[in-house]
């Protein structure tokens, strides 16, 4: 990797998940700890999940990404690595004006890639079964 190329980072978090992204310029090849992602992810829809702002900036075949993924269910790590894809694209476009029509910034703003997903699981309080659910009344 270290053979003159620029390489961007970018951390992305989602649920309990961490991911720690690297994009060189390349031939589009993903890799997540070591696995291909199709290998990696069971589901087809969770690669096009995380593929969705390289979609969206028409960047899918001009880098490759690695990624190192700790913690959380398949979903979270989807989430995680599309936010850390994101912010190495806001890196790579970072001299273009965020007010140009064509900044990935603008592009990505608009399709809501940039804002973490803060939404995790709700702790469990004592005395309920889950963190809302009550144990069912009984009259008698």
């Amino acid at each position: 990797m270290a053979n003159n190329k620029k390489v961007y980072q970018g951390t992305g978090r989602r649920k309990t998940s961490i991911a720690r992204v690297r994009m060189v310029s390349g031939t589009g090849k993903i890799t997540v700890n070591g696995r291909d992602v199709h290998e990696y992810f069971p589901y087809e829809t969770l690669v096009m999940d995380l593929m969705q702002p390289l979609d969206a900036t028409n960047t899918a075949d001009m880098y490759d990404i690695t990624v190192d993924v700790k913690g959380g269910g398949f979903q979270g790590q989807a989430g995680a690595i599309r936010l850390g894809i994101t912010r190495c694209l806001l890196l790579v476009d970072a001299n273009t004006p965020a007010d140009s029509e064509n900044s990935y910034r603008k592009i990505l703003k608009k399709e809501g890639f940039i804002t973490r997903d803060a939404r995790k699981k709700e702790r469990k309080k004592p005395g309920l079964k889950k963190a809302r659910r009550a144990p069912q009344f009984s009259k008698r």
